[in-house]
């Protein structure tokens, strides 16, 4: 798709040269910072003064070794990352003012940031000659999601700034030059064993485009070398091949929505770098994959801030407004614009909390290329239905271009996904905007979530999504355990997902098949129905589980959930018996999403059983 059609030679001959690229204006081009709508120029320039009177973080060792020690990652992260997000602050109020009144603190940053030991995080440490340190190897170079970021920050400091950073001594930007030579260039240009690159083989997901659109912003801005800074243009380009490979033609994020920002919306940041730093000659926007890769967000909204959050998605997903307004009008899609515009709205009346867009790779363009933003407001796209057939993830609802009514999203795939769930055959659904049958998404991380013990986590295990466990057996990791005889049908009355979710399950389950149809269907009264029939080898007991986000109260027929719309699921009475389970939720990752607790419907057998036929109505 890339290497293929544009070739290292010609790439580097249209490569615009360094001192002639001005992807956005330099803090010396007043006028082109001038232009700022006031307001906006004033609040940057607030948030810049907020941070003349914080203390720049400490980052001890003691707390780096403690993902070694406990697990904990988030205690080095958090003022890690508060210290970029103070520098981005700074650089961005002194760009607007153009006074010198910040850069005393900017070159606090810039400086405290260069005496780092190590531009990872803790949870990144993977040195070669001490593999189980709990501090980084300091002679080794690793590049990792957050030496990228760190890179791609100095790297726009340098290009905003250098001139006025110089002035106060050209040691500064020296320093700066060699650091992003030393920590990111070269082990770019020379290295091709880290595994997020994928060209010494094996599988790569978000990571491959997010740290290579880092690199090649580096290599842009900072390589004063033209050829070198051609061979990290042409390196990404067969990088992010590699991660193109990894896609089906349905441009579907088997990472989940939370992560398309830095799968999908990483590898746009790539082509828009590549397509300006070569004025336009790297074009691929028509390409039918790089347009389904962006239109893969609006296919999974839900309402709000409501996203389909399979896999560690997060079901309430911060889109970055600006992100998708640039990427709608790159591939001429109206609706992906209009989801960014919508949701800037939103934002802006207060109904979704304030999205931090810490990188400032796409701070730039939200300030100078998203015209729409100052525009009108929009509604969402709200499509009727989207069958991804790659990923196998079907979602529908029952009032196109409208939240009101039912909304389902189901899934097939396998058990090795990226960030995976064991959750073959799983599915949810809204109504009105709100969840009521739900996908727990994923805790906090640490050193747990991503070991060989991933799966001993209770939101990773089977038994926690919409699913059958078989005599105390539930799905296996790994990719051999996946949906067979997959299959959808949407029509303008419904839209159903069939698959077989038998080969999820291990031998031991004894489970012969479990053909499972969720269907959404539309009409005066939009119901789900679930129609699972199974075979086993012997006879045992079943039981479905079902998570729900609002209180369930049980009736004769089934349980009617609480809240302001009145909402029923029915199930064989007489076949299942019934119980709830009330779950508080204390990880600080779920809570804001679901509150303080949610609800798992278990339906058990009445005895051991060899086969069944069960429908589950949802309306």
């Amino acid at each position: 798709m890339l290497a293929d059609r544009f070739g290292e030679s010609d790439l580097a001959g249209h490569l615009v040269p360094l001192a002639a690229w001005r992807p956005y204006p330099r803090a010396s081009d007043r006028d082109g910072w001038g232009d700022l709508e006031p307001a906006r120029a004033a609040a940057l320039v607030a948030a810049g003064e907020a941070r003349l009177s914080q203390p720049w973080p400490v980052l001890l060792a003691s707390v780096f070794a403690e993902f070694r020690r406990t697990g904990n990652r988030s205690h080095w992260e958090q003022p890690q990352f508060a210290r970029r997000s103070m520098l981005s602050d700074l650089v961005l109020a002194e760009c607007v003012e153009g006074r010198g009144r910040f850069l005393d603190a900017i070159t606090d940053g810039v400086w405290l940031i260069c005496e780092e030991s190590f531009w990872g995080v803790s949870a990144h440490n993977w040195g070669k000659r001490w593999p189980d340190s709990l501090l980084p190897d300091t002679a080794e170079r690793i590049i990792d999601l957050f030496a990228g970021e760190t890179g791609g920050l100095l790297a726009w400091t340098l290009y905003l700034l250098g001139d006025q950073l110089t002035a106060v001594h050209p040691v500064i930007t020296d320093r700066i030059r060699r650091e992003l030579d030393e920590r990111i260039i070269t082990p770019y240009l020379e290295r091709d064993d880290f595994g997020w690159m994928g060209l010494q083989g094996g599988w790569v997901n978000n990571w491959n485009p997010w740290c290579a659109s880092n690199c090649l912003t580096v290599a842009l801005l900072a390589e004063q070398d033209e050829p070198r800074r051609g061979a990290a243009a042409a390196k990404t380009l067969r990088i992010i091949e590699r991660f193109v490979a990894m896609y089906h033609a349905d441009g579907g994020c088997d990472e989940g929505t939370s992560y398309w920002g830095r799968a999908g919306a990483s590898f746009f940041d790539c082509l828009d770098l590549l397509d300006s730093a070569t004025a336009g000659w790297l074009n691929v926007w028509s390409d039918p994959l790089v347009g389904n890769m962006g239109r893969y967000l609006y296919r999974c909204h839900i309402d709000r801030d409501w996203y389909v959050n399979f896999a560690d998605g997060g079901a309430r997903v911060g889109v970055e407004a600006p992100l998708l307004c640039r990427y709608g009008r790159k591939i001429g899609d109206s609706a992906l614009v209009d989801l960014g515009v919508y949701a800037d709205h939103l934002r802006r009346a207060g109904h979704e909390p304030p999205l931090r867009i810490t990188s400032m790779g796409r701070r730039l363009p939200e300030l100078f290329d998203c015209p729409e933003l100052a525009g009108e407001p929009r509604p969402a796209p709200y499509i009727a239905a989207a069958w991804l057939d790659g990923i196998e993830m079907l979602t529908a609802r029952s009032e196109p271009g409208s939240a009101q009514g039912l909304f389902l999203a189901a899934k097939g795939g396998h058990n090795a996904e990226s960030h995976n769930h064991n959750d073959v055959g799983q599915f949810i659904v809204f109504q009105h905007g709100q969840p009521a049958i739900i996908d727990l998404g994923v805790e906090t991380y640490t050193a747990h979530t991503f070991s060989p013990r991933r799966y001993e986590i209770w939101t990773m295990q089977s038994a926690w999504h919409n699913l059958p466990t078989l005599g105390g057996v539930q799905q296996s990791a790994g990719r051999q355990f996946a949906a067979r005889e997959v299959s959808a049908q949407v029509d303008d009355d419904r839209a159903e997902l069939r698959l077989d979710l038998a080969g999820a399950y291990p031998t031991e389950a004894g489970l012969r098949a479990w053909h499972r149809t969720t269907r959404l269907e539309r009409g005066d009264q939009p119901r789900v129905v679930v129609h699972d029939t199974f075979e086993l080898a012997e006879p045992r007991e079943v039981q479905l589980s079902v998570i729900l986000a609002r209180e369930p109260r049980l009736t004769p027929t089934g349980c009617d959930l609480a809240g302001e719309a009145p909402l029923s699921i029915a199930w064989p009475t007489g076949v299942l018996n019934a119980s709830i389970e009330a779950v508080e939720v204390t990880d600080d990752r779920l809570r804001p999403v679901w509150g303080e607790r949610v609800w798992r419907l278990l339906l058990t057998t009445t005895g051991a059983v060899e086969r069944g036929d069960w429908t589950m109505t949802v309306g």
